[in-house]
């Protein structure tokens, strides 16, 4: 069955606008601690994580150290040499299934984003674990029974740093991507009840 033209409209925002993620932070990680009163924090992007200020990876890296965590460097984080790959296949999908125009592929291709959104969260906390309990036993400060996992969603006390963890501006246009897709599917029957009346 096909798509009104509205409903297929609206699919195409939805496919086009996730390829503002090659280009905005999809989370953000912010610290404070004592010794940062102004707070540093990180951005994490489909390819890249990076401070954001100027040195805050260098800074998250120092804090890190002390407490035996391993240093955060994306070059050697396989998953952000593949995400950039697997972004560009739901958007090659969802273009094929917009150019079809059918309702059962605009389903298919919102499974398939969700999907992807959740294996994205698994894979974050995945590594937000193992760099929070993987500690070197030699740092210079060990507390025992003490893991620094960030949070996956919300804000967290570690020691004297209060970590908060949430979606940045591509996160959130990941997220209306998705609510797009599916205001698509249901306008459409909407649609359709409507005309055939």
């Amino acid at each position: 069955m096909k798509l009104e033209k509205e409903s297929r409209t609206l699919f195409a925002v939805a496919v086009v606008i996730l390829i503002l993620l090659y280009f905005l932070p999809i989370w953000r990680i912010d610290l404070k601690a004592p010794q940062y009163p102004e707070g540093i924090g990180l951005y994490i992007l489909i390819d890249d994580i990076r401070g954001q200020e100027r040195n805050n990876l260098l800074s998250v890296n120092r804090l890190n150290k002390y407490i035996g965590m391993q240093a955060i460097v994306p070059e050697e984080i396989p998953e952000l040499q593949i995400m950039p790959f697997i972004l560009g296949g739901v958007i090659v999908i969802g273009a094929v299934c917009w150019f079809t125009g059918r309702r059962k592929y605009l389903t298919g291709w919102i499974i398939l984003l969700v999907i992807v959104g959740i294996a994205g969260l698994v894979d974050f906390y995945i590594w937000a674990y193992d760099y929070g309990t993987n500690l070197d036993p030699q740092a210079p400060i060990k507390v025992p029974g003490m893991t620094y996992i960030p949070p996956l969603i919300g804000t967290k006390q570690l020691l004297n740093i209060t970590a908060s963890s949430y979606p940045a501006s591509g996160g959130v246009i990941a997220g209306l991507s998705g609510l797009l897709a599916i205001s698509a599917l249901y306008f459409d029957k909407r649609l359709k009840k409507k005309r055939a009346q």
